[in-house]
């Protein structure tokens, strides 16, 4: 397969994580990662009923344009994806993306046009990474309990979707869901040393204080190496202006005048 995909013309790209949180015996730690042009086999992809009706279709997408050798998506941080994301859209069709956003405070649409070429990574404070290690110490303010806690893989979150998917029949008549703790026992590594599965995910049901929870995922969402995709929206309407991120979604891959 790897053989198959170094045909086509290929471009290396820097991750956002610089390679840090990668074993330093892998491919990744070297900080970039190597895909692929988009071509025709890519739009098949794209166009497939059945990937979209699963909800797999970017992750095909993903599988596809990575050509280096060892590197598997499920490797990577969500951050690293983001970054490979955005470089396949501007190798397949080129840096200027459009797209119609909801003015939040009139409700209209109101169409922008994004040079991805300008966007940029996070600003990361490496002494917080321990080379090779995707592990991180939190003293959660009110507690004082000691978390250790990981940044989430692509395998990560893909089990995390397929947890709550299993629980939203179970949650159906309370319209709760369980996502921030879903999410939260998947990160957390061990609680005041402990790393058993058991006391973690006790802890997260019954003694994480709201305000423990809150500190620690602004730490998470703080530290976590990624692309910046925030900018400053105004309304044409009103002339205020908001905050908001650009959309990473299928449509990203199919911008205006395509057929």
């Amino acid at each position: 397969m790897a053989e198959e995909k170094r045909k086509f013309p290929s471009e290396v790209v820097d991750l956002p994580s610089k390679g840090l949180l990668y074993p330093k015996d892998h491919p990744l730690a070297s900080g970039q990662i190597e895909i692929k042009y988009m071509t025709a086999k890519e739009e098949d992809i794209l166009t497939s009923r059945t990937l979209i009706q699963k909800g797999i279709v970017l992750d095909k997408l993903m599988e596809s344009v990575i050509v280096q050798d060892g590197v598997k998506l499920d490797d990577l941080l969500l951050g690293d994806k983001n970054a490979i994301m955005i470089a396949t859209r501007i190798l397949g069709y080129g840096k200027d993306y459009s797209v119609e956003l909801v003015d939040p405070d009139s409700g209209e649409k109101q169409s922008e046009t994004f040079d991805l070429t300008k966007i940029e990574d996070k600003k990361i404070d490496e002494k917080l990474f321990k080379g090779g290690k995707n592990e991180f110490d939190f003293d959660l303010p009110a507690s004082k309990v000691k978390i250790t806690f990981k940044l989430l893989t692509h395998k990560d979150e893909k089990e995390v979707d397929e947890e709550l998917k299993a629980l939203k029949k179970f949650q159906k008549e309370s319209g709760v869901t369980s996502e921030i703790t879903t999410r939260l026992k998947k990160a957390i590594l061990s609680v005041d040393g402990d790393q058993t599965r058991k006391r973690i995910n006790e802890f997260v049901d019954y003694e994480l204080l709201s305000r423990d929870s809150l500190a620690l995922r602004e730490y998470l969402r703080d530290i976590t190496p990624d692309i910046d995709l925030t900018f400053t929206f105004i309304s044409e309407s009103t002339g205020d202006e908001t905050d908001m991120d650009i959309p990473l979604n299928v449509e990203f891959f199919w911008p205006a005048g395509r057929g």
